[in-house]
């Protein structure tokens, strides 16, 4: 065992993290989840999401079988939505190849839907002891900083030095513990900004605080203007307070959840609601714009509230579209704006959204 790993190993015992969820009983199954639901989200924000999905599906049969609504209302307000899309998708292929088994090899694994490579290796280390590497975010800021590997990690060439750095110091035995034990010294020690390289077990050998600059590594990725896309969503509502909600094309931004019907600047809320549910409109009043900003584009939202008669609609409850009872509502996934304006309906009053201010610049990830 190498020098780097035994110290790393030696941090650990007194200053890792050995009481979280997913560390209580680390089964495949629990790992798994843990894993995809901690890809670009804080351990502080998936311990509760974690708790509620495992003990609703406790087993790789139980998710397999459940609706693939239950499983996004689940995950409603966790982001990056295709990983739970993939985690349903991956039960289901798991207990009709694999005989409901979680697959204990490389090759198998990666194979299974949002699965790669590093999240592979952490399912195989963390809960069977096998020595694969690991390339997360806080493995890969650590390595960088350690190392002083120049060049942003998303090119082929620096992220292939890495792998290969991660494997030279993966070691052969303690593999689990010394997985979780370079994951939480990334998280809590060596962070992105204001590393706290006083407590750092291997500072003496680090060459990026050497050079004076280790929040220098990794580098970021080459900067490119965000472009900005534009949508207007109708908040249908009719007399008894229902919300009109229309289920997502499986493909695309909130692939298979919830969301209010959406037009462009050139249609009119009216004729919509003419040809798509057979009513007129009783009052149509446009809301203060705000920003949804994804990890490649910003979306502006218009909200447009709009009143409509009860009873008057032709939609097909059950089919892709919905009226959403706000004060007992169906368990659904729905996208972080549609929780947000739903949240600030309250009242309804002339057709308005009776609401506090919104903050018109906020920074999401979906």
């Amino acid at each position: 065992m190498d020098t780097f790993a035994r110290a790393i190993l030696d941090w650990y015992e007194n200053f890792g993290r050995k009481e979280l969820p997913w560390q209580v009983d680390p089964s495949p199954y629990r790992v798994w989840i843990s894993e995809i639901m901690l890809q670009q989200t804080q351990v502080a924000t998936v311990i509760p999401y974690f708790t509620r999905f495992v003990k609703r599906f406790p087993d790789v049969e139980c998710l397999a079988v459940a609706s693939q609504d239950e499983v996004l209302h689940l995950w409603s307000g966790l982001g990056y939505y295709t990983r739970g899309r993939n985690l349903h998708r991956a039960a289901q292929m798991i207990r009709n190849d694999y005989g409901g088994a979680i697959p204990g090899d490389m090759k198998s694994l990666r194979a299974l839907p949002g699965i790669g490579r590093s999240t592979a290796g952490a399912i195989l280390a963390l809960s069977l002891g096998k020595r694969e590497p690991i390339l997360d975010g806080n493995v890969r800021r650590v390595l960088t900083r350690y190392h002083a590997v120049e060049g942003w990690p998303g090119k082929a060439a620096v992220r292939k030095r890495l792998w290969t750095l991660a494997d030279d110091h993966t070691p052969a035995a303690d593999v689990d513990r010394y997985t979780q034990a370079i994951m939480d010294l990334g998280a809590t020690v060596c962070t992105r900004r204001q590393p706290a390289c006083e407590r750092c077990p291997v500072k003496q050998d680090c060459r990026a605080l050497a050079q004076g600059c280790p929040e220098s590594y990794p580098e970021s990725r080459p900067l490119q203007g965000r472009p900005i896309q534009a949508t207007i969503m109708l908040v249908l509502i009719n007399r008894s307070g229902h919300v009109l909600l229309e289920r997502r094309p499986q493909q695309g931004i909130w692939a298979g959840m919830w969301g209010f019907p959406e037009i462009t600047k050139a249609e009119d809320a009216g004729d919509w609601c003419r040809d798509n549910i057979g009513c007129d409109v009783e009052s149509v009043t446009e809301q203060s714009a705000f920003r949804h900003t994804f990890s490649h584009y910003h979306l502006d939202i218009t909200p447009v509230t709009v009143t409509v008669p009860t009873g008057s609609d032709r939609i097909t409850e059950g089919a892709n579209q919905i009226w959403y009872d706000r004060f007992d509502p169906q368990q659904i996934g729905l996208a972080t704006p549609v929780q947000r304006l739903l949240a600030e309906l309250g009242s309804i009053q002339d057709g308005r959204l009776q609401a506090a201010d919104r903050n018109t610049d906020e920074m999401a990830c979906v």
